[in-house]
């Protein structure tokens, strides 16, 4: 691969972080939108957090047919779009005065937009970096994670000063157009533009498996079972965090001059989002099983450790953080892992059936968790559950996943003939 090819996939990756931040808002900073909703709309909390269920679930459910329609037509093409939807939705939601307008604008544009950003940005990074696949596709979902840090300050400004309605109608066109722009410089790499095989730690595909091939393996539902787990576990926590701080006695607390819950929210988006690109960064170096099983284990014992000091403020602050930084990860690994396997053909599509994963893992995680904490007045069960999903997934990593997907690769048959031959 030459300068300028190397050069190019560097601007790709830059340009993928900047559109992936500019739709992160549309998520993270939704619970800055609620009180002027209900205020605008007559709605209780319980019915406008429906639109935000609804984001999440078209963002994940339709990432398959919006992966097709990325690989069916230009990505530039259909990443812009997905940037101007993100931003249509906000500007929507502006002009509407009922539960359902708010449904239909910010729901269904922000949830089809961001989707369409996220899965097709992941889906290039994929390929612009086979020798770098964990570190690069971590950089983009750290850009997605961290992104809202940027505009939650001036959005809350704005919401104060000029109200919700020339808020989104403001930060709707910018963030879209930021997006947009960005998205015009994106595309796919020629043949001669990647390097012709991954790093040499990693087991990768030397051919590539369409999606309907991809979905007949066990293995792809392996790893679509272990997504879901980790997802429903982590989403455990994170939906619930503010409510077992506030029943932890923790939530305001002072922790380091700061309230305990909003310092451990700031601190947890930066962990959430720094544990991406490290991670993808050590699983390129030492293997995605291997990765993951260490990464797994280690949210198990944080979260093991949060249930046990829940009571201490500082420990509470800081353990989220850990916890926070052992979740994230899944949305570095995962994609990485399944492009190693299925190859990069088909990358954007293959990764929107996996990526349905969180879309289950957020339907079970939140309202589950709340189920029990309800039925059992507690929530040790909650984190007995998730430790245990914690626990049971990485163990899938390591002695299922592994032991499979080289199986899949061929890399036993193939040691197996080299030993014949050095023998012979």
């Amino acid at each position: 691969m030459n300068t300028v090819a190397t050069r190019q996939r560097w601007i790709q990756l830059g340009l993928g972080l900047i559109a992936m931040m500019a739709i992160s808002s549309p998520q993270y900073v939704w619970t800055l939108f609620t009180k002027p909703l209900m205020a605008t709309t007559s709605a209780t909390l319980a019915d406008i957090q429906w639109t935000f269920t609804i984001l999440i679930v078209l963002q994940t459910f339709f990432s398959p047919l919006q992966g097709f329609l990325i690989e069916r037509f230009s990505p530039k093409l259909m990443i812009a779009v997905g940037a101007a939807l993100s931003g249509l939705g906000w500007v929507l939601a502006a002009r509407v005065d009922t539960l359902w307008g708010i449904y239909a604008t910010y729901g269904l544009f922000c949830g089809l937009g961001t989707g369409i950003v996220y899965v097709g940005i992941v889906g290039l990074m994929v390929r612009w970096f086979p020798d770098r696949r964990g570190f690069a596709v971590g950089i983009v979902a750290a850009g997605y994670g961290m992104g809202a840090m940027l505009s939650t300050f001036p959005i809350t400004d704005m919401l104060a000063a000029s109200g919700y309605r020339h808020t989104l109608t403001v930060f709707g066109i910018v963030l879209g157009l930021v997006g947009v722009l960005a998205a015009l410089g994106l595309r796919a790499p020629r043949a001669d533009e990647t390097l012709p095989r991954a790093a040499v730690n990693l087991a990768t595909a030397a051919h590539d498996t369409a999606p309907r091939e991809m979905l007949k393996t066990p293995l792809f539902w392996l790893m679509f079972v272990m997504m879901t787990m980790m997802s429903t576990g982590g989403l455990m926590v994170v939906a619930n965090f503010a409510s077992f701080a506030r029943s932890f006695g923790v939530a305001d607390a002072l922790v380091f001059g700061f309230a305990a819950l909003p310092f451990a929210l700031t601190f947890d988006r930066i962990t959430n989002g720094l544990t991406r690109p490290f991670f993808g960064w050590v699983s390129d170096r030492i293997g995605r099983e291997k990765t993951m099983a260490i990464a797994f284990a280690a949210e198990a014992g944080a979260i093991a450790l949060l249930l046990v000091f829940r009571e201490n403020a500082y420990a509470f602050a800081l353990l989220s953080g850990v916890v926070f930084f052992a979740w994230g990860e899944i949305f570095s690994l995962f994609p990485s892992l399944l492009t190693d396997t299925f190859g990069t053909k088909h990358a954007t599509t293959n990764y929107g059936f996996l990526y349905m994963a969180q879309g289950v893992g957020s339907l079970l995680g939140g309202p589950v968790a709340a189920m029990i904490y309800a039925a059992q007045g507690s929530w040790v069960p909650v984190f007995s559950i998730a430790i245990g999903l914690d626990l049971v997934t990485a163990l899938l990593a390591f002695l299922v996943l592994m032991p499979m997907r080289r199986r899949w690769l061929g890399l036993d048959e193939a040691r197996h003939l080299v030993g014949k031959a050095a023998l012979a």
